[in-house]
């Protein structure tokens, strides 16, 4: 199965139409989050994205609700969002969950959840799954630009104990298009650029 994965568009409509001709050359494409900047013009980007025909994943990031990113994705057809749910592709179980985990320095403006929200969020998370997230697993592909971890210590845990196939997040621009293994699971932090991953 070949997955076209993105992350943190910040409404660049020039990425969004490079992802439409690259979603041509997958099977399912995964959108991790951010696609609007700060609960701002989050339909410059998708309105661009639902040209896709291929099934799509998304999840909210920190600039943009769940429900925001619903409403904004109506018209994409083939695109399923997600946050502390999954569904089935090609006989692929998927699950996501969006938004700043753990609580972002941002302020009020940021969808975040805590390590205890996000555990609940990623309870029924399927084994050897795909799981979307718009933050990385602690210790991951989650070093800011001064070298500090950010991401999450439960969604590290779910990988752990669940060893989904592969793992997709964004969110710490420093580390885009950075991959490593967790266990038997590849974990990618997409970027807005889009990175094709085949998993067997």
């Amino acid at each position: 199965m070949k997955y076209l994965c993105f992350s943190d568009l910040h409404c660049d409509t020039v990425a969004a139409e490079k992802l439409v001709a690259m979603a041509e050359r997958v099977d399912v494409v995964i959108g991790a989050g951010d696609f609007a900047r700060q609960h701002r013009g989050i339909s410059d980007t998708l309105d661009i994205l639902s040209k896709i025909e291929k099934p799509a994943v998304l999840v909210p990031g920190n600039g943009e609700t769940a429900e925001e990113l619903t409403a904004a994705a109506k018209g994409w057809n083939r695109a399923t969002v997600l946050h502390g749910n999954g569904c089935s592709i090609k006989g692929i179980d998927f699950w996501g969950v969006g938004g700043g985990i753990p609580v972002t320095p941002f302020g009020d403006w940021s969808y975040d959840f805590d390590e205890t929200q996000a555990a609940e969020l990623l309870a029924d998370c399927p084994h050897q799954g795909v799981l979307v997230v718009h933050s990385p697993p602690i210790d991951s592909v989650d070093h800011d630009s001064e070298g500090r971890i950010r991401g999450s210590q439960s969604i590290r845990s779910i990988v752990e104990t669940r060893n989904p196939r592969l793992v997709v997040c964004g969110h710490i621009h420093s580390d885009w298009e950075k991959q490593v293994m967790i266990g038997n699971s590849l974990v990618l932090n997409a970027g807005p650029a889009g990175v094709i991953v085949e998993i067997q």
